[in-house]
């Protein structure tokens, strides 16, 4: 269906409990699609979740590219002022306008940020090669796969336009390259110091940078460690 004839027959919109996220009532697929459009939530929770627990200093950087990229998404719009498709039709929108879409622009920031992370920032130091790059390629397809469908759920539900949803992805794509490597060639090397800093190590904050894989970094220490402790159990118990 065309969006004018969308716009001039709009469906009775049903939310989701507390986010507001309306999607067409009795539509199966709009729900669907509701939910999907929460991942950005989801993703935006957990990185506070693995900033509380983890205190990395990688991860503090990632999410400080994220809230710029969010400042960046808020000057665009109201540089734009582009408005929203079928205005009127949601009951509630947290901003005005659409150009670009935030969504999207924060979806494809953490994709692509997290492929470039995940090809050039990680090695596997054992030698399960094969292994190592077919887990990287499907990991890559879902991540590419939920980054669409969160930009196809915006325009479904008549939240953006097709280019709103575009540009946001151009936007939120480019700021994630430019973010990555400032990161890696400019505060990379810092990291270090700031990790010596006395509020740092209070803090428990920690450098993970100069370890290949951090997965499986801590897969082999916490293994080590667990086995040890459970020798030590052993010979107490004897």
């Amino acid at each position: 269906m065309a969006l004018e004839e969308q716009c001039s027959a709009p469906p009775r919109w049903q939310a989701i409990s507390v986010t507001h996220v309306e999607f067409p009532e009795g539509d199966l697929t709009g729900k669907l699609l509701a939910y999907i459009s929460l991942l950005p939530v989801a993703i935006l929770v957990g990185f506070v979740t693995l900033i509380v627990f983890k205190r990395e200093l990688h991860t503090i950087s990632f999410f400080t590219g994220v809230l710029l990229n969010e400042g960046v998404n808020w000057v665009l719009k109201h540089i734009l002022r582009e408005p929203r498709p079928c205005a009127g039709a949601h009951t509630t929108v947290y901003a005005e306008y659409g150009m670009p879409s935030n969504h999207s622009q924060l979806i494809w920031f953490f994709v692509v940020y997290f492929f470039l992370f995940l090809y050039l920032r990680m090695h596997q130091t054992n030698n399960a090669r094969c292994v190592d790059l077919l887990w990287r390629h499907v990991l890559s397809i879902v991540l590419v796969g939920m980054a669409s469908s969160v930009s196809y759920s915006r325009v479904y539900l008549l939240y953006h336009t097709w280019s709103q949803v575009f540009y946001g992805a151009v936007t939120g794509s480019t700021m994630a390259i430019i973010w990555f490597f400032f990161t890696q060639e400019v505060l990379t090397p810092l990291f270090p110091k700031v990790a010596a800093w006395p509020i740092s190590e209070y803090f428990l904050v920690r450098d993970t940078s100069l370890i290949p894989n951090i997965l499986w970094f801590e897969y082999t220490v916490t293994r080590s460690e667990a086995r040890n402790r459970q020798r030590k159990l052993g010979t107490k118990l004897q």
